[in-house]
């Protein structure tokens, strides 16, 4: 089971497939150990270069995996190839099956209300035996002890952290020193997409790797997130150009 590192424009990402990083993951829960997933775009990579604390931070994380296309056509430019895109929407769909196979405990934290709601239903729908220790919505403060304590008391091996960038990172890596197991996903608006919120790209727009360009015709406001794009390329050539000196 492969699990080197690819250097990414000063991020750590794990070079392994989906199989192999939930076999890793599967492992820290048969061992009761702790463990921090960031799942991480080109959108995150470009804040963490605004942002060096944020940059510090997800980098003391267990596993950071490629969810974009461009952080594995990036790789393969730099002659550093990840085999292929592992996605937070496809972790968080295979622990979902994982843990309910195995009778392992999850909570939900993240997301509205009325989403987190309609999770919580269709997870039940599609796992009816899965066991959901706690749940709770997103809007906290970062050091909310109620919300810890919940946690802690219902020790869950999985927990699903859906705030979106920086804020799921921050929180995770700010309190997961506080808690005895568990792997700690930060899983983004992997919430939205499975309550229905949000609808993820087709297939085909997924195998075109023109998913983006989906969300973008879905939510047209994701558009000023977008400029992270080229801006991530622009730092990509950056990088080939200092490794060709």
């Amino acid at each position: 089971m492969s699990s080197s590192k690819v250097d990414i424009l000063g991020i750590q990402f794990i070079n392994s497939s989906l199989v192999d990083i939930m076999k890793l993951l599967n492992n820290h829960i048969q061992k009761k150990e702790k463990a921090f997933v960031v799942t991480a775009n080109p959108e995150i990579v470009v804040h963490s270069h605004r942002d060096q604390n944020y940059r510090k931070l997800i980098n003391t994380a267990t596993y950071i995996t490629p969810d974009g296309t461009g952080i594995v056509k990036a790789s393969r430019f730099l002659n550093q190839p990840i085999c292929e895109r592992v996605t937070g929407f496809d972790i968080f769909m295979n622990a979902l099956q994982v843990a309910d196979e195995k009778q392992w405990c999850v909570y939900f934290l993240g997301a509205k209300d009325a989403v987190l709601n309609r999770t919580l239903e269709t997870v039940k729908q599609l796992y009816p035996s899965l066991k959901t220790v706690g749940a709770h919505h997103g809007y906290f403060g970062l050091d909310d002890e109620h919300i810890i304590e919940d946690i802690r008391q219902a020790q869950p091996d999985f927990i699903f952290v859906a705030m979106g960038f920086p804020r799921q990172e921050q929180w995770i890596a700010r309190h997961i020193s506080k808690f005895e197991k568990g792997v700690f996903i930060g899983v983004g608006g992997c919430f939205d997409v499975l309550s229905g919120t949000t609808k993820r790209a087709p297939q085909i727009w997924q195998k075109l790797n023109i998913e983006w360009l989906y969300r973008l015709l879905q939510q047209p406001q994701r558009g000023r997130r977008m400029m992270a794009l080229p801006l991530f390329a622009l730092k990509i050539l950056k990088q080939k150009a200092k490794m060709l000196k």
